[in-house]
């Protein structure tokens, strides 16, 4: 036992000092770098140089000369070849003084500025995406070709919310309009990018997105109020500093809130850099202006003044200063005046120069271009078809169009009339492409071209032609500007025609492009956005025509007054595992309402989700209440629950479950068998199946926190938590709030210490499912929610199910729980509430998992069945009947499961309600959460309440009222009575 703590402990300060000696590594080179450069060179050392691998000879040798007669710090390429831009990099870094920080502005990956790169689709297509997961994988292949051709720094991701239809410059750059949902794509975007070795740079501060004017070209005037600020534009920022971002980037804005001095650019504003961005923001990393050559600064601050202005605000990186020798010069002069001292630029080139250094410019190492154009590649189609398939966004099905293989299919095959058939026009095309060959091979289908150049003189006949002779009409908006100006480029004659077949019976508006062209068409019934041009999205469309793929995408932005932000329609693919809706007439349910309506009178929760299924089919499904006492945000049936002990079954014993099933865990195995670091302790000899039973003798639960808390301040202890991430402290426990790595190890060692209990008592444990986690683990080589998203929530297509919220959907979409006060102080929302799983990273087999009653009752339904749902098959019938029948002598406890009491008939407290049968099987959570499925009676119900908000636990009143088996009861009354669906 001793030397297992030794080993973790060793481990442990092995890890912290490792990272400790790394910044001393970087500061100690820093500090040498500094003692060869001149006071020039280290002003030159804040200033990165446009290049290109596409411009010559003259361009070669004009960067040449700067870098050889001023040692500049860094090098930003634009367009050219990749491995012209590595021959060149490789050149630049072997003459120059000190190793350059190479910067590239790849937004949508190098293709955004190299031949031969494919491109990666526009942030705000994958704004439509709802997975944040896909946008962590967009973020590393951002890194991945970066760090393959020596780029330090990638200017991304943009987090403007872009709240402006008409910005003409950041528009589908932005994630979309929503602060949430930009705040956590661009998080995960940054971290995929820093995890790979390539800083990110959070752009343009402090908010470009509600702009009509391009900065390229003058300045942008915002006249929004602090207030207004920071509730929207600076929420992103605030978030993507706290998780770590590198860099930062600032626009060239007005605006008067924050600086009113006269034709005060943002990036040019001390209020701006240095009194908002440092002081009030805390930002400690390093700031990059936006060109210093666009005109939205030089028109005003010419010939090297706008360096100047810029080093005065507090940047520290001057981005393509139109002439470096001037600049050096007035900023010398500046300093002479003290406008700058040498003490402030000298600390700015120190942290340059120590950035250099983390990001791998200590040691220059040549470009390999052996495979480049390849391995660049290497990942791009791939991202590019998940994200298509994942953004495809069905806005408006008015007549149940769609899909096209239930209505348009059947159709055909019994039309008399065999030239009544489909019909696709692509409006703006005028070649076949992927989507126009699909429809004709596959569906039969005629293709009408008509170009935004086409005479108007066509529409009648055309018009007339496609009503009398197709029965099904797909009209294809194809290549039409990305950019708002002059409607997008789509012509006046295309308008006319795409709104005259709109308006036939049976006809879809596909958008290939910008979402917010769909402002021409708000009332068309049945309409698709598909965000790009490219045969991936052609291919991901025309499966959601035919229901081959379900569309899951949302709108990133609002179009129309009637089609708003986050719109986004779905089918139900029952052969899929999605449950189909029966819903039984509302006012059969009175009762229900009536006792959640006394439940939230009487403050035993905020609110609630209820939802009932009875023979596979949802029979009844409502939200009641807010998510607080505040009344602010409505419950929906899309809310997120922090699910608390439901975990235990829905993620953990569902794994042990299949594990079991293919062999991999034996039930009368010990601990220690599965679990290495065990061995040794008095954990080691307990059976699997007893950890399953709560009846191993482990203690109920370990209130790990206390430990943390300093005795004297009653405050968590500063030597274990800070309130940003870091590589010592990388744990988060809640928003602001990081624990130091190894202290993790440390709470391992606690229940190992542990004291046991008598073996074969029940004692519902809360470590019985941390161990079973960690076994699954062990097993498995993968986290647990790895594992158990891979093997059951993707198949199931269970999007908003998993452990980290907060990295996977924004945050408004998550139920709030506790405002903890001793430990965390603050609110949880979407942090994990169980103190014990927040301190293991939010992972954990006990605690962590979140989602909605929709695809809770798909995961109990599959087990209701049997283990099967839809056509796809989990587990055998023989494995879900052990785990889920009574599996102890001496407690109601199945295999992981809870259970009705044994006695529930004629008990005075019947659990979880009077009505189950004993087959009845599932889980509450601490948080006011339940879920039941009885096989008997062919039942799913699943309650969702957030009875912790405000207080925690100390509100009991959703126990002692009964609220959960009382509506239980409820609905049974219904749903066995013989009723007719309406």
């Amino acid at each position: 036992m001793k030397k297992l703590i030794l080993i973790l402990a060793g481990i442990a300060a092995i890890s912290l000092s490792y990272s400790q000696s790394k910044q001393e590594l970087a500061k100690r080179w820093a500090d040498s770098v500094m003692q060869t450069l001149n006071n020039d060179q280290r002003i030159a050392q804040l200033m990165i140089i446009r290049a290109h691998s596409n411009l010559g000879a003259a361009h070669v040798k004009q960067v040449t000369d700067l870098i050889r007669k001023y040692n500049v710090g860094g090098l930003c390429f634009f367009q050219g070849g990749p491995v012209r831009q590595a021959n060149l990099t490789n050149f630049y870094q072997s003459i120059a003084k000190t190793p350059l920080m190479i910067t590239i502005d790849g937004e949508w990956g190098l293709g955004m500025r190299l031949d031969s790169v494919v491109s990666l689709p526009r942030q705000l297509m994958l704004g439509a995406v709802q997975d944040a997961a896909i946008a962590y994988d967009y973020g590393k292949i951002l890194g991945e070709q970066c760090k393959r051709i020596g780029i330090q720094v990638n200017f991304a991701p943009v987090v403007d919310v872009n709240n402006n239809p008409n910005n003409p410059v950041i528009n589908d750059r932005s994630f979309g309009e929503d602060r949430y949902k930009v705040a956590l794509f661009g998080v995960q975007v940054m971290k995929g990018m820093q995890d790979m070795g390539v800083m990110a740079c959070a752009k343009h501060f402090p908010g470009h997105g509600d702009t009509e004017t391009d900065s390229h070209y003058d300045l942008p005037i915002i006249n929004k109020t602090k207030q207004q600020l920071d509730s929207l534009e600076l929420y992103p920022f605030r978030e993507i500093f706290e998780n770590g971002v590198g860099s930062v980037m600032i626009g060239h804005l007005y605006i008067p809130a924050i600086d009113n001095t006269k034709n005060q650019a943002t990036s040019l504003s001390y209020n701006n850099v240095t009194k908002l961005l440092r002081e009030e923001l805390g930002y400690k990393g390093l700031t990059f202006t936006d060109a210093l050559e666009m005109q939205g600064v030089k028109k005003f601050y010419p010939d090297g003044a706008a360096s100047v202005q810029s080093l005065i605000a507090g940047n520290d990186l001057l981005c393509l200063p139109s002439d470096i020798p001037a600049a050096i010069k007035k900023i010398k002069a500046a300093i002479k005046k003290k406008k700058l001292s040498w003490d402030d630029l000298n600390s700015r080139v120190h942290r340059v120069l120590m950035a250099k250094y983390l990001y791998g410019l200590g040691e220059v190492k040549p470009i390999d271009t052996n495979n480049l154009v390849s391995d660049l590649n290497s990942s791009t189609e791939a991202i590019r078809k998940l994200i298509a398939q994942r953004s495809v966004t069905l806005v408006k099905n008015d007549q149940s169009l769609l899909p096209l293989s239930s209505a348009a299919l059947s159709f055909m095959g019994k039309a008399t009339n065999t030239e009544k058939k489909i019909a696709y026009i692509a409006i703006g095309a005028t070649t076949s492409n992927f989507i126009t060959q699909k429809m004709k091979d596959e569906l039969k289908a005629d293709i009408f071209f008509f170009s935004y150049k086409s005479d108007a003189g066509r529409i009648l006949s055309l018009v007339e032609l496609i009503k009398q002779n197709y029965s099904h009409v797909v009209i294809g908006m194809h290549n039409y500007s990305r950019r708002p100006q002059n409607n997008f480029g789509i012509s006046a004659s295309a308008l006319q025609l795409a709104r005259r077949l709109s308006e036939l019976p049976q006809s879809a508006l596909l958008m290939f492009g910008n979402p917010y062209a769909l402002k021409n068409f708000c009332d068309v019934k049945t309409s698709v956005v598909c965000y790009e041009d490219d045969a991936h999205t052609q291919a991901a469309a025309f499966d959601v025509l035919i229901g081959k793929q379900r569309p899951t995408g949302k709108l990133p932005v609002t179009v129309c007054d009637n089609i708003k932000y986050g719109t986004g329609l779905e089918y139900m693919m029952p052969a899929m595992g999605d449950l189909q809706r029966n819903l039984l007439d509302e006012s059969k349910f009175v009762t229900v309402d009536s006792i959640v309506a006394d439940a939230i009178q009487k403050k035993a929760m905020p609110g609630c989700v209820v939802m009932a299924v009875k023979d596979g089919k949802i029979m009844f499904e409502k939200a009641y209440g807010y998510y607080t006492y505040e009344q602010q945000e409505p419950m929906t049936l899309e809310s997120v629950f922090d699910m608390a002990s439901v975990t235990k079954i829905c993620a953990t014993t569902i794994s042990v479950m299949k594990l079991y099933e293919e062999g991999k865990i034996d039930l009368k195995k010990r601990l220690g068998d599965y679990i290495p670091w065990v061995n040794g302790t008095n954990k080691q000899d307990l059976l699997i199946e007893d950890i399953l039973l709560h009846q191993a003798g482990l203690k109920s639960w370990i209130p790990f926190y206390k430990e943390t808390i300093d005795t004297n301040s009653g405050i968590p202890s500063a030597q274990l938590y800070t309130n940003g991430p870091s590589e010592d402290y990388n744990i988060r426990v809640a928003d602001t709030f990081y624990m130091r790595n190894d202290w993790r190890d440390t709470m391992y060692q606690r229940i190992l210490q542990s004291e046991m209990g008598p073996y074969g008592k029940y004692v519902y444990s809360d470590n019985d499912f941390i161990f079973l986690g960690k076994v699954v683990e062990q097993l498995t080589g993968m986290t647990l929610d790895e594992y158990v998203r891979k093997t059951f929530y993707e198949p199931l297509h269970l999007e908003s199910s998993g452990f980290l919220p907060l990295q996977r959907m924004p945050v408004n979409r998550i139920v709030p729980t506790e405002r903890e006060v001793q430990f965390r102080r603050q609110l949880l929302r979407g942090d994990v509430h169980d103190p014990g799983a927040a301190m293991f990273g939010g992972i954990a087999g006990h605690a962590g998992l979140f989602s909605t009653a929709y695809e809770l009752a798909v995961i109990l339904q599959m087990l209701n069945n049997g283990g099967t749902i839809g056509q796809q098959t989990f587990f055998k019938p023989e494995t879900v009947q052990k785990f889920i029948a009574y599996g102890s002598e001496i407690s109601r406890r199945g295999l992981g499961f809870d259970k009705p009491e044994k006695d529930n008939l004629t008990r005075k407290d019947p659990y979880p309600a009077l009505s189950v049968s004993p087959s009845t099987f599932g889980h509450t959570g601490y948080t006011g959460t339940g879920v039941w499925a009885d096989p008997e009676n062919k039942i799913v119900y699943i309650f969702l309440s957030n009875r912790v908000h405000p207080e925690g636990g100390t509100n009991t009143k959703l126990l002692t009222m009964n609220v959960r088996g009382k509506i239980q009861d409820a609905l049974y009354k219904v749903l066995l009575e013989k009723s007719t669906p309406e």
